[in-house]
């Protein structure tokens, strides 16, 4: 039985010491066949948990996808994200994660408990919500992109490193794109993976500021879709009530939500920010022109982010259960 081979992991305590000493470091090296030889059919397996579950709701596209994006953007890609609280003090519970849907997290746990009756020990979490991010984004009408394998799962999951690592709605322009530039995204990736809005929803406290605030909360809405929003949103609504973030094509990825920024439609400030700014604007009227582009745009961004902060040698390990540390 072949046994796998990841930077010091899997191994027997004598080799691990000898390896250790003979080589002081490891570098990730992310790759599409990865697993090729370990679980070849990893991807196949991943893709029919996804199907399964996008049938059952499609929450599942923009929640999984959210999921990954909220996950890269703390501590790397490595699935820190998913571990379960044991007092409130996870990831998933900072306030700022508290508005991803639980579908998200179910697809991925679901999924690795398929990959693990063909492949036990061998496919890491944080590969798992890789590839089904690319999945949602295929089975919604969007690109599909070869994901590149081998991350690590982190051992650290943190609430309190949460605050200020994510985008928020009221963002401005220049204050995204420095954000993203911290991952080595430029501006262009950043309107690409902004484009990830035209699916799903936003409670409407995410952005009741802008609908009932000043007019120096952000950009104007267009005034037939103020109204619409005021409607589903009155100043004393539920904060579990939600819309729709693309109003004209909400269940299909296309580079209608670029056309959407053009119209006033966008439903963050920070949406609507990028057709604002004179450095974004271009990107997102070529967008809205030319929808290859942006899914040409969109494939090669969400590879980028899927190597920030990889974990790597002693930094991570395969969790058996997404939600806990293997120590635990």
């Amino acid at each position: 039985m072949e046994q796998r081979r990841r930077c010091g992991h899997l191994f027997t305590a004598a080799v691990a010491v000898l390896v250790a000493a003979m080589l002081p470091s490891c570098t990730a090296k992310l790759s599409p066949d990865y697993y090729r030889s370990t679980c070849p059919d990893v991807e196949a397996i991943v893709r029919g948990v996804v199907a399964k579950k996008v049938k059952e709701t499609f929450v599942t596209v923009p929640a999984t996808l959210r999921l990954f994006f909220h996950d890269c953007f703390v501590q790397g890609c490595d699935a820190s994200v998913i571990i379960a609280s044991r007092s409130n003090d996870a990831e998933k519970d900072a306030p700022d994660n508290l508005s991803l849907a639980g579908d998200g997290f179910d697809t991925v746990v679901r999924a690795k408990a398929e990959v693990e009756k063909r492949c036990p020990g061998v496919v890491s979490c944080a590969d798992i919500l890789a590839i089904a991010a690319r999945d949602v984004v295929a089975m919604s009408s969007g690109p599909h992109w070869a994901v590149e394998m081998g991350r690590l799962d982190g051992l650290v999951s943190k609430a309190g490193d949460v605050a200020g690592r994510l985008p928020g709605p009221d963002m401005r322009a220049k204050d995204l794109a420095a954000m993203f530039a911290a991952h080595n995204l430029t501006t262009r990736d950043t309107v690409a993976l902004s484009g990830a809005h035209t699916v799903g929803f936003a409670h409407c406290t995410r952005f009741a500021g802008r609908l009932y605030g000043p007019a120096a909360a952000g950009p104007a809405y267009d005034a037939a879709y103020a109204r619409q929003l005021r409607e589903a949103c009155p100043r004393d609504v539920s904060p579990d009530i939600a819309v729709n973030m693309d109003p004209i094509t909400s269940t299909v990825f296309d580079n209608v939500y670029y056309a959407n920024l053009a119209a006033g439609l966008g439903l963050f400030s920070s949406d609507q920010a990028l057709h604002v700014d004179g450095a974004s604007r271009p990107v997102v009227k070529e967008f809205a022109r030319n929808q290859t582009r942006f899914f040409e745009a969109f494939k090669k961004a969400m590879v980028k982010l899927g190597r920030v902060g990889v974990k790597t040698g002693r930094n991570g390990e395969v969790r058996k259960d997404c939600t806990v540390f293997n120590d635990s």
